[in-house]
């Protein structure tokens, strides 16, 4: 498969490593000051830019009739014209807040999780995320999808970053060292707490979800989510 990359830094480099040692080849690197790009050599295209030029790149991709997936996070307010895109060029598409295979499963148990505990009144729930201290945005765009899973199935109205209403989901975001990716969905009452957790050891699971989603894309049409690649 010839794979585009845009966006070259950690992520783009660990993406570019594991899929050669899958047998797939980095036909394009492309960054912000990336001027000719050629379309027509790529079977699919893998975006981890930046906020300010992910929608830039999905459209284009999505004119020139390439597959494209997208793990940057923070530029969602376009995420709606992105789709009308690919329906009108009959593309295809995937947004993931992120890609780890783990990560997936992680967001079907808080689903789950969250549908056992809207009865129960007496717990209140908060949420902390962790990550290295060169990410952009926060909340991570991974809180803010296990927000969205614990949303659809419980009263409370909205998550917030910081301090929050009791209606609301407090969202706790920390940016220390390294930390590739951390996060923690609390349950807690006056008698007993329940938590689930989980921890990124590395990059290595997000680039290899990538891959394996880029794989799977390829030669279909519409838009789709991690939950269509792994089946869940």
């Amino acid at each position: 498969m010839n794979i585009a990359l845009f966006g070259y830094g950690k992520m783009g480099k660990m993406i570019e490593t594991l899929a050669v040692r899958r047998g797939h080849q980095i036909v394009a690197t492309i960054d912000v000051d990336t001027v000719d790009i050629d379309f027509a050599r790529m079977d699919v295209a893998i975006d981890f830019s930046m906020p300010d030029s992910a929608f830039g790149n999905i459209s284009k991709c999505l004119e020139h009739q390439v597959p494209i997936i997208s793990g940057t996070t923070g530029w969602l307010a376009d995420f709606d014209k992105a789709v009308q895109l690919c329906d009108e060029k009959d593309g295809a598409f995937i947004y993931a807040s992120n890609f780890s295979l783990g990560v997936n499963v992680f967001f079907e148990l808080n689903r789950q999780l969250a549908k056992m505990m809207a009865q129960l009144k007496q717990y209140s729930i908060s949420m902390e995320e962790i990550h290295h201290t060169q990410k952009l945005d926060a909340p991570s765009g991974t809180a803010i999808t296990l927000a969205e899973g614990i949303l659809d199935h419980t009263d409370y109205a909205a998550w917030k970053l910081g301090d929050a209403a009791e209606n609301e989901i407090p969202i706790h975001s920390k940016r220390i060292g390294t930390v590739p990716g951390t996060h923690t969905v609390d349950y807690s009452s006056a008698v007993d707490s329940i938590e689930i957790k989980h921890t990124a050891h590395n990059r290595e699971g997000f680039a290899l979800g990538a891959i394996i989603a880029a794989e799977w894309l390829v030669g279909k049409t519409g838009v789709f989510t991690m939950k269509d690649v792994l089946g869940l």
